[in-house]
């Protein structure tokens, strides 16, 4: 009997809590553990059908119960940094989210029940816990390894094939608006028999690239479109390995959306294509744009482009050729 209190304890749901102003849309009932990850979908004949079975948690019970696995770390925080472990905040809680396919989880033997044998894993990290203190603001809790499986929270498991768009927007556009709710409204939870204020700040860095275009509406990665960060082509790219910079981003990929969808100037599939930029199913998770492997290889290209040179100029033999001479060298 303890021992099932003590896990009831651990699993979202189990901890009360409130939103100041309170959530757009979402239950104020905090007593929610795992839930249906399909219910209050509307399963219309016209409809895509949503043939799948997903469970998840709900997202701001699932913060909370991460916070309150944290009470410890956080106490210990605020004494390292001689912080009144009284104090009330606010606390900024920085939270990044991954999303990613697990491939074929399909059942090898016995005789369970027919389900699709690809499965998708929305989970989140708390990376970092800072409080206002005076005018500064302290950090009193840094993940140190975040990317280890121990600190990553799983919010929602769906049979699925993370290639499938409409199932996987269906699923998870819930837990976005969610997410959208809690970014203009703040947590009171009670902690060391004090209520304390949380903010939260989202950040969706733990996509690769197939998931990336997945969720921004982009094109697959065998797409003219080459890159997630930016409008260049393939051949823009292949010429030009040098100057990038990050121009795509969320709102505009939704608007592009639109454009692809509406097409006001009445032009061309090709004309459209190249006005949109690839930008070809509805954008539903923004993400953070980061370095990725593409530009890890471009970069490292480049490197290696500029030691190639060298070596085609034998600069060991003449360190100290002059600026035209080593542009001769690369224009050969």
């Amino acid at each position: 009997h303890a021992l099932r209190t003590a896990e009831k304890a651990l699993l979202p749901g189990y901890h009360p809590f409130e939103w100041q102003p309170p959530l757009k849309n979402v239950s104020s009932n905090t007593e929610v553990g795992i839930i249906d990850g399909l219910s209050g979908l509307q399963h219309l004949v016209d409809d895509y059908p949503v043939d799948t079975i997903a469970k998840r948690f709900r997202y701001d019970a699932a913060l909370v119960s991460a916070l309150m696995d944290m009470e410890e770390d956080i106490f210990e925080g605020l004494k390292s940094q001689d912080v009144d472990d009284y104090v009330k905040g606010p606390f900024t809680v920085v939270i990044k989210e991954s999303c990613d396919g697990m491939g074929d989880v399909s059942e090898k033997h016995g005789c369970g029940p027919a389900v699709p044998e690809k499965a998708v894993r929305f989970s989140f990290t708390l990376m970092s816990i800072t409080v206002a203190h005076g005018n500064e603001s302290i950090k009193i809790f840094e993940e140190n390894k975040p990317n280890s499986e121990l600190c990553c929270k799983p919010l929602c498991l769906m049979l699925a094939d993370e290639s499938d768009h409409e199932t996987l927007t269906a699923i998870l556009s819930p837990l976005v608006a969610e997410r959208e709710a809690m970014k203009s409204s703040e947590l009171i939870l009670e902690m060391g028999g004090i209520p304390r204020v949380f903010k939260f700040v989202f950040r969706g860095t733990g996509y690769d690239e197939k998931l990336v275009r997945e969720v921004e509406g982009l094109e697959a990665s065998g797409s003219t479109y080459i890159c997630t960060l930016c409008d260049a082509t393939r051949l823009e790219a292949s010429q030009n390995l040098i100057l990038h910079s990050i121009t795509r981003n969320h709102a505009e990929n939704l608007e592009r959306y639109e454009m692809w969808r509406s097409n006001p100037y009445q032009e061309t599939v090709d004309e459209l294509r190249d006005r949109v930029k690839g930008v070809s199913a509805k954008p539903f998770i923004e993400t953070v744009p980061s370095i990725d492997a593409l530009h890890c290889d471009i970069g490292n290209a480049t490197e290696f482009y500029k030691i190639f040179q060298f070596e085609i100029g034998e600069v060991y033999k003449n360190p100290d050729a002059s600026k035209e001479e080593r542009k001769r060298w690369q224009s050969t």
